[in-house]
């Protein structure tokens, strides 16, 4: 008998109609469009269903709505940002930039500011006066080649105290030591043009090694470094291209 018996409740619990294979997937969710087409589905999964489970107490419709919701899947819908979501998280890092600005001490600001006026000046002056001067443009070269060193050493008097949390190792001094050298090379060339591009790569490199490669500086120091770079990177490119127009 128990043998007997194990056949039929496998029939009755794990026998799929054919009708309901052929209406699954796609095609289901057409069946949610009016309520007549779900009773016209009800009465084909009836008939398939294991007597077992024909009893008065349950309700019909409730136990084919269970069942059913093995079937029913959804697409996933990828959440795409807005245009607003883009712009206000860009409009969020300007606004933490220009506070750590504000929060920096105010002779590193000013001075920092300051010291940027000589690379603005050159191209300034020749593009108001329309007329390409060699002399500004190499002091604006020499003078370029001077503040990467000095950026570079900079990274010497971070790692030397006894509590500075960066270590006075190979990757900190040494790499300190490129952009000198690249500003170095910078003066070495007889073409200007060479020498601005040098500078160029120079401050690139040292830019990221102090955003990058040190990220114990502290965040108002970064972001003054980002726009010295920017502003004289700019200064530089734009030197060239006045001499291409003027010269």
């Amino acid at each position: 008998d128990k043998a007997n018996m194990f056949p039929l409740i496998q029939r009755c619990c794990f026998y799929t109609p054919f009708k309901l294979q052929k209406v699954t997937g796609p095609r289901l969710l057409l069946y949610g469009k009016n309520e007549t087409t779900w009773s016209s589905l009800g009465l084909q999964l009836q008939r398939g269903v294991c007597p077992v489970l024909r009893s008065p107490s349950h309700n019909p419709v409730s136990v084919y709505a269970i069942k059913l919701q093995a079937f029913h899947t959804s697409l996933p819908f990828l959440k795409k940002k807005t245009p607003k979501e883009s712009e206000t998280k860009s409009s969020g890092v300007l606004q933490r930039s220009i506070t750590a600005l504000k929060d920096s001490p105010k002779p590193a600001l000013y001075l920092s500011l300051a010291g940027l006026i000589p690379f603005v000046s050159v191209p300034l002056t020749m593009a108001i006066q329309g007329t390409y001067y060699p002399q500004l443009v190499f002091s604006q070269v020499m003078y370029g080649a001077v503040m990467v060193s000095f950026i570079g050493g900079m990274r010497w008097g971070f790692a030397l105290p006894e509590n500075s949390p960066a270590k006075p190792d190979w990757m900190n001094l040494a790499n300190s030591t490129i952009p000198p050298l690249f500003a170095c090379q910078a003066l070495l060339y007889k073409d200007i043009t060479s020498g601005a591009v040098m500078l160029v790569l120079a401050l690139g490199i040292a830019l990221h090694y102090d955003v990058s490669l040190l990220p114990s500086y502290p965040r108002w120091f970064k972001v003054l470094r980002v726009v010295g770079t920017v502003v004289m990177t700019l200064s530089l490119l734009a030197t060239l291209v006045l001499k291409m127009i003027l010269e």
